[in-house]
């Protein structure tokens, strides 16, 4: 009978520990996966932002009076904005 519980005690253990495993495994996987999604994601927005620079590079060489009179209108626009938003405190 001791052999019996003994044997049933270690098949329990084995058991636990390749379970054990299993969960490792998957949680390895899982963060690899994770760390490589993220990895793309941090490529695809640099390149995103790489090309929005270029574009608008491109944009001001073609106009730049255009470019200079609409920074002019925003820059007064945000100006006032917060003028008005100070003197409201």
């Amino acid at each position: 009978m001791t052999q019996t519980l003994v044997e049933k005690a270690g098949e329990q253990f084995a058991q636990s520990v390749r379970e054990a495993s299993r969960v490792t495994s998957a949680v390895a996987d899982a963060v690899t996966d994770g760390v490589g999604a993220a990895k793309r994601a941090a490529k695809q927005g640099g390149d995103a932002a790489e090309e929005f620079v270029q574009d608008t590079t491109r944009r001001i060489e073609r106009n730049p009076i255009a470019t200079v009179a609409v920074t002019l209108v925003v820059g007064f626009g945000a100006g006032i904005l917060t003028g008005m938003c100070m003197r409201r405190r």
